[in-house]
């Protein structure tokens, strides 16, 4: 009986090991490539900062507001124009939801923010 009880620990734990094993695998692949998405170094770190300041990624702001490529100069009007035909679509009067509005403000915020800083990390190389 004691044989059987020790057999099943043994191969639960080893289980068990295999699972945490294939999740930290995972995980770290996850980082790296999100690591790899912000483009690292400082540009990377000014990327996540923008990101937890606005609770949104890049991306997830691009796909609510359906922009493709920011940087295309038309991007701009696009941006505008669907900021406030989600923003009005999802105003309560016309019986939309404040968690939708809210989400489409906070995506302007963050593509503003984005490119704020692409403005900037580009001035900064003809000003040295």
């Amino acid at each position: 009986m004691a044989k059987y009880l020790i057999q099943i620990i043994v191969l639960g734990s080893q289980v068990v090991g295999k699972a945490f094993t294939r999740a930290v695998r995972q995980e770290m692949a996850a980082s790296q490539e999100a690591a790899r998405r912000a483009g690292g170094g400082s540009k990377g770190a000014q990327s996540a900062a923008a990101s937890a300041r606005t609770g949104l990624s890049l991306e997830e702001a691009k796909e609510i507001l359906n922009i493709k490529n920011l940087k295309d100069p038309d991007q701009l009007e696009a941006i505008e124009s669907n900021f406030k035909r989600f923003f009005e679509a999802n105003d309560r009067k016309n019986g939309g939801s404040f968690y939708l509005q809210s989400k489409v403000v906070r995506a302007k915020e963050r593509l503003d923010e984005e490119l704020a800083n692409s403005r900037t990390s580009k001035q900064k190389p003809s000003a040295e």
